[in-house]
């Protein structure tokens, strides 16, 4: 197996497990440990993995934590976005807004406009239910308690059928390497298909979220118009999302 491809593989079954041993990946890719030991440093050098005696873990960043505790981080920056995003929003548009704690506080600022909502996002599904001038459509599925958010191919199914005016978009991370990450692969799917069906591609991310990556790459750059976030990238990720024609738009504080 070539090691590029190999790396990956280990990321993933890491990821998946939460928690293995040096010899479970030696088992597993059927290498040397010394191999293993190569190819750990590597990943946790970019700081995919964390490594613990005698095996390696996911780092506490990047593993999936409930929607309460993930909302409350960076409430501040997160509503300024929100609110950036949904200047974009006129009445009349068909959107689709994501699962996740930068994406669903856009409803507040958009309550009184004439539109549609497709959503997975339960909190999303909520706070609409007392303005009449919003038209839901909830993505079926199975129920992810953590994220409050419906998954599966059924949810994606309905995506499919919608033309969508502009897609509100969030991420675990973002990388000059790999792009708009997310750390649920049950959801890349439903991203995906958002980002097919939708006129204009937005992605909705603070600053604590460069350089991030996670688990599976929804989407690279040049997929997306415009990244909606609180200040500027450094200047390998700036280059790496400017240069595929995405454009950077920092929200009022």
């Amino acid at each position: 197996m070539v090691r590029t491809k190999r790396i990956g593989n280990i990321e993933k079954y890491i990821y998946i497990n939460k928690t293995v041993t040096l010899d479970q990946l030696c088992e597993e890719f059927k290498v040397s440990k010394n191999t293993i030991r190569r190819d750990i440093d590597e990943l946790a050098s970019k700081g995919l993995v964390k490594k613990i005696y005698g095996g390696v873990t996911i780092p506490d960043t990047q593993s999936m934590k409930p929607f309460e505790e993930r909302s409350i981080s960076n409430l501040g920056l997160k509503q300024y976005i929100a609110k950036k995003a949904a200047s974009l929003v006129n009445d009349g548009e068909i959107i689709f807004i994501d699962s996740g704690t930068t994406t669903f506080p856009m409803v507040e600022f958009i309550q009184k406009k004439n539109i549609t909502i497709l959503t997975n996002n339960i909190e999303v599904i909520i706070k609409c239910i007392p303005h009449n001038n919003i038209n839901v459509i909830s993505l079926s599925g199975i129920l992810d308690r953590k994220a409050l958010s419906f998954t599966g191919s059924t949810a994606v199914d309905v995506l499919q059928q919608y033309n969508i005016s502009k897609a509100f978009l969030a991420a675990t991370g973002i990388s000059s390497k790999n792009g708009a990450t997310n750390s649920s692969p049950a959801e890349t799917a439903i991203k995906k298909t958002a980002i097919e069906r939708s006129v204009k591609k937005y992605l909705l991310v603070d600053h604590t979220k460069f350089e991030v990556s996670s688990l599976v790459t929804y989407a690279q750059f040049d997929k997306l118009d415009a990244i909606i976030t609180d200040q500027y990238p450094d200047k390998e990720l700036e280059h790496a999302i400017l240069s595929a024609g995405c454009e950077i738009i920092l929200a009022d504080s």
